[in-house]
């Protein structure tokens, strides 16, 4: 089973969607990995345009299976919603399979996720608030709930009664609504019926796959820097978004793993609180080019905190991740600039940081980044379809963020459609 694994090389948000929905043709399998509805993957079907928060992206492709692996964090009841919402938009789910070791984000995970981020304030996370860390925390401590424990009525209910007490405790503590425990197991009953038929062994299809020599595709959520082990944690994500995420939350051996594509912006974006090195300072540009990128999240809508390239961290996720190859997208956004800066390395307290450094804690401090500035090009690159067709400078511009990396630069984006993702010559 040759395994490409898909993932984001800065804080999410790369496009790794249409990535996914273009690599598909040649894929018997695609696997959600990891995260939870907390991420959006926009893709089109057609003219129209899909946000696909749980169900892996090749759901848009007949006769490829879509699993959604025990990694995932699962909300069921949105997860209805959005096999609904494909349904109606002429997609055929039949061949999605959901594995019932995924742990439910149930409603007390909601509740608490809003309590503790209004408990914070200025210092908090900045969650999307959709209960993502409190679910992992109870999986962590072994009192979590499982999509195959909401198939079984009778041991739902025994859960419920062992759980409930503790959580409801906790919920009037912190001046939250209680969770009834009778209108819990109606709201359970119906994501039980509808998604049962959904409901499967989603590591055995795999490795019947590797037996035959066919390729499957790993799609992670998030990206690198909000990996919890080797992100700028506490403001990170609660699954591993790195490539070695996807064999324990996959169910594929490491030994299967032949590529590992990264995801790139031309810039770099982030959502939430914590660490920016090279974020634009508030004011005037950065609203512009917010706006010009239509830099809002695909799942919350708010807000993403936009800056240039920085050449440091995508060196960092290369190595963490073993990089067979890039993609870059977004690169559109960058046209009619005059100039373009790249950070090269951060100076924090005195000391200048060519590499990451080991305590990601230090990018909390007054980081100053090293830029070098690059041309811009005139001209649009939306709607070239060469990359020898892109103005000069936009192509040398990928050549050194190609560089820089160390990576050889596999495809480059310059608009949402899927014919606008266009190959990269190697270099001879």
């Amino acid at each position: 089973m040759p395994v490409t694994v898909l993932v984001g090389g800065q804080w999410g948000d790369e496009g790794k969607g249409k990535l996914v929905d273009t690599l598909v043709p040649g894929v018997k399998a695609v696997v959600r990995y990891q995260g939870g509805p907390n991420a959006g993957h926009t893709v089109y079907h057609g003219d129209q345009k899909l946000v696909l928060h749980q169900v892996p992206t090749g759901i848009l492709h007949s006769g490829v299976l879509c699993a959604i692996a025990p990694g995932v964090l699962l909300d069921p009841w949105e997860l209805m919603e959005e096999i609904a919402t494909l349904g109606a938009a002429g997609c055929d789910t039949s061949n999605l399979v959901v594995s019932p070791s995924c742990h439910i984000i149930m409603p007390w995970h909601r509740l608490l996720d809003a309590a503790g981020e209004d408990r914070e304030g200025t210092v908090a996370i900045g969650t999307t608030r959709r209960g993502i860390g409190p679910c992992a925390m109870h999986k962590a401590e072994r009192r979590g709930v499982r999509l195959g424990d909401i198939l079984d009525e009778q041991r739902l209910g025994s859960l419920l009664d062992s759980l409930l007490p503790r959580i409801n405790e906790q919920l009037r503590v912190l001046r939250c609504d209680t969770i009834d425990r009778d209108g819990l197991l109606e709201k359970c009953r119906l994501a039980s019926d509808a998604l049962r038929p959904f409901v499967g062994d989603t590591q055995l299809p795999l490795w019947k796959l590797h037996c035959a020599g066919e390729r499957v595709l790993m799609e992670g959520a998030q990206g690198t820097l909000l990996d919890i082990d080797w992100g700028t944690y506490p403001f990170v994500t609660s699954t591993s978004p790195v490539a070695g995420g996807a064999c324990t939350g996959g169910g594929i051996p490491p030994t299967a793993v032949d590529q590992v594509v990264g995801i790139f912006k031309a810039y770099v974006t982030r959502v939430g609180n914590g660490p920016f090195p090279t974020e634009f300072p508030a004011g005037g540009f950065a609203d512009e080019f917010r706006k010009l990128a239509g830099e809002f999240g695909a799942t919350t809508g708010r807000p993403r905190r936009c800056g240039w390239f920085d050449e440091v961290a995508a060196r960092y996720a290369a190595r963490l991740n073993g990089f067979t190859g890039v993609v870059i997208t977004k690169l559109d956004i960058l046209d009619g600039m005059d100039e373009i800066k790249i950070c090269s390395a951060y100076e924090i307290n005195g000391t200048v940081y060519h590499e990451m450094p080991e305590d990601l804690r230090l990018l909390e401090e007054e980081v100053k980044p090293v830029y070098e500035t690059v041309p811009g090009w005139p001209g649009r690159t939306a709607g070239v379809t060469a990359f020898t067709e892109l103005p000069p400078e936009a192509q040398d511009y990928v050549r050194g963020l190609e560089a820089r990396m160390g990576v050889p630069v596999e495809y480059v984006s310059t608009g949402p459609r899927r014919e606008e993702l266009l190959p990269v010559p190697r270099v001879r």
